[in-house]
């Protein structure tokens, strides 16, 4: 029985790991809408797990509490068959769950293998639950029931939550382009460029999208086609508009040499090879927004930044300097250039706020540091509605801080969060224990302060759907803002496309 008790363990603990890392950091499963039938699968199959740990931890099921128990154990195996046909139609997999989930069937494979001639004598048994101790086992096996049983209650409720339609995306831009256009996103499979190729299609534009992954593309709203390369879009291409969202994420892990080398790959060399397509198509686009980042300033003191603020040297200042220089070279084709510098954008499903709502959901949420650094936001409907109010007004041109009218400091963010969530803010995560596990990326994007406004946005007249951060939590937690796909790609000649 020790063999059965030490792979359930296994079965347990790499369970847990899926469940946390997975489902609730990376994929936020809880907050996306579309999610729900795979949620109420993880509930059902949560539920049968607590019961499969409770019968381990404290009983022996004998005679016919043996069919009992096997019914239970074949039910999980028809929820996780169902579960990966949900998964692989609904979502694309990262390959890290992919490999989880293979040593989770292979393990529970091995664990029914090695109990299958327990149950075998205890089904000749006189029937009844026959009560045993198993000394840690037990202690052990019982908190598992807790927790997973736990988790079944979270993820029916989130289930049912994100089952509600999502936020219609058309209505974003159709103020400010009412009329169809035809614009290339590069990042479109990223967490901005989702919402607004969702925004774009569901008000009747033509969208495509440039990514060198075309399986990303696979979830997106459509129709749209999508380029797996430059050089494969045709010079007798019509772009309206272009809007630059490309870059690995900057916090996606310490900066490294390695990883220094590839954000500059990602944005630099992406756009670089953006201006030598404008020059190479016949026609050019009127307009390219190009994204860059509030760290473009200065940082750690309370004044206003707006785009006239000074920079400082640093590694993100270089890195949004760098790629906007990039983006101005389209100006020698006739092109209008709009650099926006982005703060925190936010949405309960992904991006910051969706890097920092596991902790703060399970009441381990806490502020950075001293929680003085200023922290300048913007709600995701915002964003993408700041981009087609700048591919719509002719007379915009240069660096626009794409930021809500109210920063806020990181302690009144923090605690914002958490009633929010309703939950408490307790603790702090010290300046130098930041500092010595995430170094120079620590010190530049959580503990560095910028006030930053959107002085020029707000001058040319753009008003905000969330201004507060109240309303932007509200609108982040009440709906979740995803679209689902709607029908097919359409594909232009020479261009790859998914169907």
């Amino acid at each position: 029985m020790t063999a059965v008790l030490i792979l359930a363990a296994i079965q347990g603990l790499v369970g847990a790991f899926d469940l946390a890392f997975h489902h609730e950091f990376t994929e936020r499963l809880t907050w996306k809408t579309g999610t729900g039938r795979e949620l109420g699968l993880h509930a059902a199959r949560n539920a049968l797990y607590a019961v499969i740990f409770l019968v381990l931890a404290w009983a022996e099921p004998h005679g016919w509490w043996v069919a009992v128990f096997v019914a239970v154990l074949a039910a999980e195996v028809a929820i996780t068959l169902a579960d990966f046909i949900v998964e692989d139609r609904t979502r694309l997999l990262p390959e890290s769950e992919r490999i989880i989930h293979t040593l989770l069937a292979v393990s529970y494979g091995a664990f029914l293998a090695l109990l299958t001639p327990h149950l075998v004598a205890w089904a000749s048994e006189p029937g009844g639950l026959v009560l045993v101790e198993r000394g840690l086992w037990s202690v052990l096996f019982t908190v598992f029931a807790l927790g997973v049983g736990l988790w079944a209650l979270r993820d029916a409720a989130r289930a049912r939550a994100v089952a509600s339609p999502a936020l219609p995306a058309g209505p974003l831009v159709t103020p400010f382009l009412p009329s169809p256009m035809r614009v290339l996103v590069t990042g479109g499979t990223g967490f901005i460029g989702r919402r607004l190729v969702a925004a774009l299609v569901g008000a009747g534009h033509h969208v495509t999208v440039l990514t060198r992954d075309p399986r990303k593309a696979r979830d997106l709203a459509m129709p749209v086609t999508v380029a797996t390369a430059m050089g494969s879009i045709p010079a007798d291409t019509i772009f309206d508009a272009v809007v630059n969202l490309a870059g690995a994420s900057v916090a996606g892990g310490r900066w490294s040499a390695r990883r220094k080398d590839l954000l500059r790959t990602s944005r630099i060399d992406t756009t670089r090879d953006l201006i030598h397509l404008m020059g190479r198509l016949e026609t050019r686009p009127r307009v390219l927004v190009s994204a860059s980042a509030t760290g473009f300033y200065g940082t750690d003191n309370d004044d206003l930044v707006s785009e006239e603020s000074p920079h400082a040297a640093g590694f993100a200042h270089d890195l949004c300097a760098a790629r906007e220089a990039e983006a101005r070279k389209a100006c020698r084709f006739g092109v209008r250039v709009v650099e926006l510098r982005f703060g925190l954008v936010l949405a309960a499903h992904g991006g910051p706020l969706g890097a920092m709502m596991p902790a703060f959901e399970f009441g381990l949420g806490a502020r950075l540091g001293c929680g003085r650094q200023w922290m300048p936001w913007l709600h995701l409907d915002d964003a993408v509605r700041m981009i087609a109010f700048a591919i719509a007004r002719e007379d915009l041109r240069g660096p626009f801080n794409a930021v809500a009218p109210q920063p806020v400091r990181n302690a009144d963010f923090s605690v914002a969060l958490a009633a929010a969530l309703h939950r408490p803010c307790l603790f702090t995560l010290p300046a130098p224990l930041i500092h010595g596990l995430l170094g120079e990326m620590g010190q530049e994007l959580l503990l560095a302060s910028r006030r930053a406004v959107p002085m020029r946005m707000q001058q040319a007249g753009f008003e905000f759907l969330a201004p507060t951060l109240e309303q932007a939590l509200e609108r982040s937690l009440t709906r979740s803002p995803q679209d689902a796909p709607a029908c097919s790609v359409d594909a232009l000649p020479g261009v790859h496309a998914i169907r």
